[in-house]
């Protein structure tokens, strides 16, 4: 199913990123307002594949890639599905085999960051067990929207 990102996926995951991101998020980032940045993510996309410690699965569809998600020991660092696909279990799926091998390594409990007004990924982050923190920063994109913690433990799930 889910397969290791290679560099490449670099503008695969940037077209996933920006055509879910322009779903999802348009409201916080409204693209006549703030276009997607793509030289910037397709380059931060190539610094997290060449990041020691860090892995990227990418599950591929008939049109591209259909999810990719980014993770490291203790951190979920990036998740998205292709919109055409939200609701089927993929990111259950994708965020599952995550924590399996956070879970594998030792780890007793994981993170990640979403942004506030991301309000359906939140749902599923809870609905999964994960819990909000009162950690919050500044999105490092403009409009620079806050981004919440959550965390959630690893054993026994």
């Amino acid at each position: 199913m889910f397969r290791v990102a290679s560099t490449a996926d670099l503008t695969a995951l940037r077209d996933l990123e920006r055509t879910a991101n322009l779903a999802g998020l348009g409201h916080v980032f409204p693209p006549e307002r703030y276009p997607f940045p793509d030289d910037a993510v397709l380059a931060r996309w190539a610094l997290v594949l060449d990041e020691p410690g860090v892995d990227v699965l990418v599950l591929d569809g008939e049109q591209g890639l259909t999810a990719y998600a980014a993770y490291d020991d203790t951190t979920l660092r990036h998740l998205a599905v292709h919109p055409d696909h939200w609701g089927s279990g993929i990111a259950t799926a994708a965020i599952t085999a995550c924590l399996d091998v956070m879970e594998a390594r030792g780890g007793t409990e994981a993170s990640l960051w979403c942004l506030e007004e991301n309000l359906r990924a939140r749902r599923l982050y809870e609905h999964l067990g994960w819990r909000a923190t009162t950690d919050r920063d500044e999105a490092p994109w403009p409009p620079h929207p806050v981004e919440m913690r959550y965390a959630r433990s690893l054993g026994g799930r």
